[in-house]
């Protein structure tokens, strides 16, 4: 009988599974624990990249060039975003601090900007953010709590990428860029060159774009001349936003266009295509509320102007340059540069419009010492004194220390102060007739159409926003790519863009306001509109 139940019990197999089962728990266990150790590793190492990268994107979002923006980084990557972690379990709390933030100028990271350094707030333009070291000790993986993860800690690295909306289609080659220069980022100091005359040359005829070269931007109208007028010489102007640090150049000619930037001046020439651009009346293209320029209309009845005359054409209602000799338009043959007009030359002047600086104006080329860039020194005397109407008593130095704040005011501070003193300062002067001509009138206000006071709403009809390019070091040229935009600078259009006999016929003659503000500077709606999204690099 018990050897009977021996043979059976040898035989009998539904305990087998049990058996197997005793053998591989150990082994099923360890596995679970890795598991389940794995998971948590892993866990924290994503809480900790996530901590890193919105630290990063937090601090990017403070690299705007400006003062102070190293610090404003710094302290955005530890307090802007508050980041934890549950899954790290070595006792130190569930806080992730910040180990380092360190700064750079290119996105490849070779670059490094020293904080301390004075240009490291312009500098800075790129953000890597280490966050502090945590551990996981191991549940189950092998003994409780007996091993852990190690320190594992978490980078990451993020860059600003900006875009320019709304703005005029226009750009000009650094003026201050010596030839042959190789250095990308080579600066333009438009703070430094404010009240200063830059005369920029058209790139016409497909010739190199050089220092004082202007051109166009590639901003999605096209590069037809229809689509130009209309992105330069409406008061919306139309297109895409562009990169601000990478653009495109668009052909356009110069003297095609110019008429687009003339209607600022309320001239609008006939036979241009401005119909299409600013519609058959005109009302897409407004000017300024201040139009003082060195043109004048010939006849009696101004107001019955017909629309789209010729800058200077020769009907009895046009706009028109005063006599043709050097004694009557400025500056006349006799001026140098060491010196301002006398009383008596100043009294064979017509009324002036805002000047060039003295040393632009004696000549096509110029012989300012800079080349392109003026010195800031234009004869105000010479303005206030031919302008009488407006300025019946010459200003005197406190005058205008009173009216501007200072004894030397820009053009564009004049300009400014007149608008906001139209009565009495931009008032109509007539002039007599020279040998049987009809008398003539300057007009500092429209008369074309209604004009347009800037304001904190109000974009100013005669400044305009300029991206400035390296082209000697980025080897612009016609449809030239992805070009880096050192910055974006304001300037006041000085005078409209017509022959004169010490001027080229696709010259703009401008005085930089300074460097461009998004939102607007000086009481002025802002030119542009700057949409920044920061990014993750790495």
């Amino acid at each position: 009988m018990a050897r009977s139940f021996g043979k059976k019990l040898w035989r009998e197999e539904s305990g087998a599974v049990a058996s197997i089962y005793a053998l591989a728990l150990p082994a099923l266990i360890a596995i679970g624990g890795i598991a389940f150790d794995y998971t948590r590793l892993a866990a924290m190492d994503t809480e900790l990249q996530n901590a890193a990268d919105q630290a990063a994107l937090a601090a990017v979002t403070q690299l705007d060039g400006r003062a102070g923006a190293v610090n404003r980084a710094t302290n955005a990557a530890s307090q802007l975003v508050a980041n934890n972690t549950v899954f790290s379990n070595d006792g130190n709390g569930t806080g992730v601090s910040i180990a380092s933030v360190v700064f750079y100028e290119d996105r490849e990271g070779t670059e490094v900007v020293d904080p301390t350094d004075a240009d490291a707030d312009s500098r800075a333009r790129f953000v890597e953010v280490t966050v502090g070291a945590r551990e996981a000790f191991y549940a189950l993986t092998p003994v409780v709590a007996a091993f852990s993860s190690g320190a594992i800690d978490a980078a990451a690295m993020a860059g600003l990428g900006s875009s320019i909306c709304r703005v005029p289609p226009v750009m000009m080659c650094n003026p201050a860029e010596p030839e042959g220069n190789e250095i990308l980022d080579y600066d333009f100091d438009a703070d430094a060159y404010e009240g200063v005359g830059v005369r920029l040359v058209a790139n016409d005829g497909g010739g190199g774009y050089g220092p004082g070269v202007f051109g166009f931007l590639e901003v999605g109208v096209g590069s037809n001349l229809p689509e130009l007028r209309v992105a330069i010489g409406r008061e919306t102007p139309e297109g895409d936003c562009v990169a601000s640090s990478g653009v495109d150049i668009s052909p356009g000619n110069m003297v095609s266009v110019r008429d687009a930037f003339n209607v600022r001046f309320d001239v609008y020439a006939n036979g241009s295509g401005l119909n299409q651009a600013c519609n058959n009346d005109g009302s897409l293209c407004p000017p300024s509320a201040n139009t003082r320029k060195d043109l004048f209309i010939a006849g009696n009845n101004p107001a019955g102007q017909a629309p789209f005359q010729s800058g200077n054409g020769n009907g009895a209602n046009t706009w028109r340059l005063p006599n043709n000799t050097d004694t009557q338009m400025y500056p006349p043959a006799v001026l140098t540069t060491d010196r301002v007009l006398t009383n008596g030359e100043i009294a064979q002047l017509w009324p002036m419009g805002y000047p060039r600086d003295i040393c632009h104006a004696v000549s096509i080329t110029g012989v300012c010492s800079a080349g392109r860039i003026g010195d800031g020194d234009w004869d105000r005397n010479a303005y206030f004194r031919s302008n009488s109407a407006a300025y019946p008593t010459v200003p005197s130095t406190s005058d205008l220390e009173s009216w501007f704040g200072r004894s030397d005011p820009s053009r564009y501070d004049v300009y400014r102060w007149e608008i906001e003193n139209a009565a009495t300062r931009l008032v109509n002067q007539s002039i007599p007739g020279l040998n049987g001509n009809n008398a003539r009138s300057s007009r500092p206000r429209p008369v074309n159409r209604t004009g347009i006071t800037p304001s904190e709403t109000t974009v100013d009809r005669r400044r305009l926003s300029v991206a400035v390019i390296n082209c000697e070091a980025e080897e612009v040229a016609a449809n030239s790519s992805e070009v880096t935009v050192r910055k974006w600078i304001d300037v006041f259009l000085v005078e409209p863009t017509i022959p004169r006999p010490r001027t080229e016929n696709s010259d703009i003659y401008v005085e930089i306001i300074g460097e461009t503000e998004a939102a607007g500077g000086g009481g002025t709606a802002g030119q542009v509109v700057r949409r920044d999204v920061p990014y993750i690099i790495r």
